[in-house]
């Protein structure tokens, strides 16, 4: 043994011969770090248990009542309201053109911002315009858009008069008002607004992809579309699943444009389940009924939730 190493051994000492207070002064430091912690963010979970947790549970024990909303008493009537659901009509058409809504608006809104991002990240020119004008409509108010596409696509429209200026004047029509468009022009609308959310997320995970592996299929032959398919998609499968779950839910939440556009009409075709539990707690002084409505929409949105973790976990292992 060397003598700098003597004198290092001399110098620590015997583990008996340190300050027996250091360990415990370590773990009440510790201690007081995870109180800290937990006191910084006990006001936002606060707000998080006070707004929306006791929210749902007094959303819960309305929906066992036939309160209106407005009068001092109300009468518990069991789960007579949850009955009512399934023979409620409407409620079945809002679920029938939620599913379509959400299915078309995921699928569309997904595939559109995916080319998006493998376009601008190519050598085209102009990609940095155009990842500016795919991410405006994002920050733009819903209000906004609503009562501008109203005005755009009505039958006197602007939309309308360039078909009728190209020689396409068959093609005109209420795109509102029509009860075979109307859900599809809805569902154009939003994918416009929101296709910008999905290309960020795409192109932040399309950055990751390490250069050196594209380098590599390249030399050995590969060409765009093979690249693309067998090295750049493995690496989006993160995305997808975030975009997949987040896009649902965001449609499933969907009432402002429906509200600003076309009401639920004509009929019940755009009707959603977000404007049936307005209609019924609002309109219709049905509180206990449209408290049933909204857990039901709480409960499916909570079914992609729990999908989310469970394939999270999984592509995890």
């Amino acid at each position: 043994m060397t003598a700098p190493s003597q004198l290092a051994r001399a110098a620590d000492g015997p583990a008996s011969a340190r300050p027996p207070g250091v360990p415990a002064r370590a773990r009440r430091h510790d201690r007081r770090a995870r109180l800290a912690g937990f006191l910084w963010l006990l006001p936002a979970l606060m707000l998080v248990v006070g707004v929306v947790h006791v929210g749902i549970v007094y959303n819960a024990v309305i929906s066992t009542t036939d309160w209106n909303g407005i009068a001092p008493t109300r009468n518990s009537v069991g789960l007579d309201n949850y009955a009512a659901i399934v023979t409620d009509d409407v409620f079945l058409a809002a679920l029938r053109n939620t599913a379509v809504y959400a299915v078309a608006v995921t699928v569309l809104q997904l595939g559109a911002g995916l080319a998006v991002a493998v376009l601008v990240r190519t050598q085209a020119r102009g990609r940095n315009l155009l990842r500016v004008l795919i991410f405006v409509p994002v920050v733009l108010s819903p209000a906004i858009i609503g009562t501008t596409a109203r005005y755009l696509l009505d039958q006197d429209g602007a939309l309308n008069g360039l078909l009728r200026a190209a020689g396409l004047g068959e093609l005109a029509r209420p795109w509102l008002a029509d009860s075979s468009f109307a859900l599809a022009t809805l569902v154009v609308i939003t994918v416009w607004q929101y296709t910008g959310y999905s290309f960020v997320i795409y192109d932040a995970a399309i950055a990751q992809v390490d250069p050196a592996t594209l380098e590599a299929a390249q030399i050995d032959g590969a060409g765009n579309l093979r690249m693309f398919t067998a090295v750049v998609l493995p690496h989006l499968r993160g995305a997808h699943l975030v975009l997949v779950v987040l896009t649902a839910i965001s449609s499933l939440k969907t009432f402002d444009l429906v509200m600003l556009t076309t009401a639920g009409g004509p009929g019940t075709s755009t009707e959603l389940l977000t404007l049936h539990v307005y209609e019924q707690t609002i309109l219709r002084f049905h509180a206990g009924y449209g408290a049933a409505l909204s857990l039901v929409l709480v409960a499916i949105a909570l079914v992609f939730a729990v999908l989310q973790v469970r394939l999270s976990r999984l592509r995890e292992v």
